[in-house]
């Protein structure tokens, strides 16, 4: 996958995110776990991006981490939603599957460049 394709699948994830915020039934804790899955969802693409501009292969590193975290972190809030029977999990589960393979895709990067340093 080049980085054009990352970038799009990314943006697309951010997108899906969008989706999962507004099915949210209002309620209490709704507005926060709304947020939490905005701000983890979306950080993904822009740190993605962030990191494309890095100035150097440490500080790429450094940012792909930052984009590890946040795709290991949405995956915990969206396996809340579907745990805690917040969301149809038919719904959801494809968007967790999503967000495992994005993990997977920026841990493998953060590895290899960890290695070329």
């Amino acid at each position: 996958m080049d980085t054009e394709e990352l970038k799009n699948r990314t943006f697309q994830f951010s997108l899906r995110i969008l989706n999962v915020i507004k099915a949210l039934p209002t309620g209490a804790g709704m507005f926060r776990l709304g947020d939490q899955i905005f701000g983890a969802g979306t950080s993904i693409g822009a740190n993605y991006r962030a990191a494309l501009k890095a100035k150097s292969k440490k500080d790429f590193a450094h940012k792909i981490a930052i984009v590890v975290e946040e795709a290991d972190e949405i995956c915990y809030w969206l396996e809340l939603v579907i745990q805690g029977d917040i969301l149809a999990s038919d719904k959801v589960i494809p968007l967790l599957e999503e967000a495992n393979e994005l993990t997977a895709i920026f841990a493998a990067t953060l590895k290899i460049t960890r290695k070329d340093l």
